[in-house]
């Protein structure tokens, strides 16, 4: 089967952190699941630089220890024509495709994945105007994802045609996938179940229905529809049973008064449930919450998800579930065979269009989009009580749903969907082999540094400006002012802090010190001469921070 490269960031995979949201959790699984079924030889890992991959080396050596690690960085993009393809762990593929083409748009593809697909739709967009080629693919983590995406390219596409005249307009290929999990990693421990209830001080014969996830009442699930289910089906099974029903909310809030929100309304609109809050950050919460619960339940009724993985950790851990018919949960929980899914409804097309137009015109963030949008979904409270109420009560019902729901997560183990994404990758491979090359680079033209004409370099965009350009048969000589004392100062001075990246390192400055000698000095192409190519980019800009500064100065 075909592998990948992995393009890592932290901010793709990494779950130790506080701002914690599904897409770093799916993140870490898929890594965590490619490092374990991938049956790869070779992991190659793309990254900015050694720092940021380090959680890939950490995640490797734990999953997949002694296998060999090749990093590329974008200094070294040419060695992903082996092995022919880059993992990226969002659908932002465009600006990797605008990159690539620098290196040749046939050395090898790109394959994204959607989380999240309302934060940022002119992102879409960039799937039909960046050079994205037939061996490209953003996966959809389902059909409902793929159905949004595609409502952002169909209606631009027709207005490329219309505005620009364009009768080619090729979408990109858009694979559905679903996430998968380590569904191993949620099945109780033995007397976890015993343990987690008397932290919580909960019966053993008492009903628990668990949430987990962000606590969000704007970005995930509004809360107080599954309140006053609950507080309905709490009153149906004190009369018929005298069991007492309990709510765990595992998850995390994003400051204090959200939590009060959260707290207020639970008291409002549930009284007669026992409703508590446990702090879902840390891993090991993360595994062992499951063991608490009877029923699991997501009322989610947000724009922003697109799949959820909580329903599918669920169903691992041999809950039954309740969530909202809705996106891609739909496509996950069974309904009737797995748990119940409860029938949502939104306004028609046309109704929202002011709240769009708001965010694209900066008069509202991302967070009051999603906020304001989620106030016209509706869940139904009358079936959802039904179903919490029908599932505490039946505990013959529970069970079989729970052993229906196990079986239907090991449809979704990373051991099942990793072979999925390697046909991809290898569909991809063969297409690269034999599909013609969009917008191909003009042969006569030499490639620049950048290729992405809307991010040109700046010495580009601003040539105009200055009085002079360094060139190559620019002469340059050393001033008596030059010295290590005097380059030290200036590197280490908190006003020069933004330097970093853009200059050379010191030995290098000191060569280029040392090689304009007063008082002929010598010519910009014979200093860089004098250095490997990749290191003669950084060190022609670094002469005019030496000339900034007064070391260097220009022979007329």
């Amino acid at each position: 089967m075909s592998n990948s490269a992995i393009y890592f960031h932290p901010d793709g995979y990494v779950t130790n952190r506080a701002d914690l949201k599904g897409r770093h959790v799916a993140g870490e699984s898929f890594l965590t699941g490619f490092l374990r079924h991938a049956g790869s030889t070779e992991l190659v890992c793309c990254a900015e630089d050694e720092d940021h991959a380090t959680g890939f080396y950490e995640l490797a050596q734990r999953h997949a220890p002694g296998k060999p690690i090749r990093l590329v960085t974008h200094e070294t993009l040419g060695q992903l024509a082996e092995p022919g393809c880059l993992f990226i762990p969002g659908a932002n593929i465009e600006q990797f495709a605008w990159t690539r083409r620098r290196f040749g748009q046939r050395m090898y593809s790109l394959c994204g994945v959607t989380h999240t697909t309302a934060e940022s739709p002119p992102l879409c967009g960039g799937l039909l105007t960046g050079p994205i080629q037939a061996w490209d693919a953003v996966i959809c983590a389902s059909e409902s994802a793929r159905s949004s995406v595609e409502a952002v390219l169909l209606p631009y596409a027709d207005y490329l045609q219309h505005r620009l005249g364009a009768t080619r307009l090729p979408m990109p290929r858009l694979p559905v996938i679903p996430l998968g999990i380590d569904t191993g990693y949620f099945q109780p421990a033995p007397g976890a179940r015993e343990e987690e209830r008397a932290k919580l001080g909960i019966d053993p014969d008492d009903i628990v229905v668990l949430f987990v996830g962000r606590l969000s009442f704007h970005a995930k699930a509004h809360p107080i529809p599954m309140y006053m289910a609950l507080q309905k089906a709490a009153q149906k099974i004190a009369q018929r049973t005298g069991r007492r029903l309990h709510l765990v909310q595992a998850g995390w809030f994003g400051h204090e008064e959200i939590a009060r929100h959260f707290a207020e309304s639970a008291t409002r609109y549930c009284p007669d449930v026992n409703v508590l809050f446990v702090d879902g950050r840390p891993a090991e919460t993360r595994q062992r919450i499951w063991a608490v619960g009877d029923i699991f339940t997501s009322l989610v009724d947000n724009v922003q998800e697109t799949f959820g993985l909580t329903p599918v950790e669920a169903m691992a851990a041999g809950l039954p579930c309740v969530i909202s018919d809705w996106n891609g949960y739909r496509e996950t929980v069974r309904d009737g065979v797995d748990g119940f899914r409860i029938p949502t409804l939104m306004p028609p097309v046309g109704t929202g269009w002011d709240l769009a137009d708001y965010y694209a015109r900066g008069r509202q963030n991302y967070d009051f989009y999603i906020g304001r949008t989620v106030h016209m979904v509706a869940v139904d409270v009358e079936a959802a009580a039904e179903a919490y109420a029908r599932l505490a009560e039946d505990d013959g019902l529970r069970r079989s749903m729970g052993v229906a729901a196990r079986a239907r997560a090991a449809e979704f183990d990373w051991s099942a969907i990793i072979p999925r994404y390697q046909e991809v990758w290898a569909e991809l491979a063969e297409l690269r082999a034999r599909e013609a090359e969009i917008a191909p680079w003009p042969g006569q033209q030499a490639m620049p540094p950048q290729s992405n004409p809307l991010w040109p370099d700046p010495m580009a965009m601003f040539a105009a400006y200055p009085t002079h350009t360094l060139a190559g048969t620019s002469r340059l000589v050393r001033t008596p002012e030059a010295s290590s004392q005097r380059l030290a100062e200036l590197m280490d001075d908190g006003l020069n802090s933004l330097a970093d990246i853009v200059i050379s390192p010191r030995q290098d400055l000191e060569l280029a010190l040392q090689a304009f000698a007063p008082p002929a000095g010598t010519t910009v192409d014979a200093l860089l001469a004098q250095l490997p190519a990749e290191r003669r980019l950084v060190l022609l800009r670094s002469l005019a921070f030496l000339v900034k500064f007064g070391l260097l100065r220009v022979q007329p």
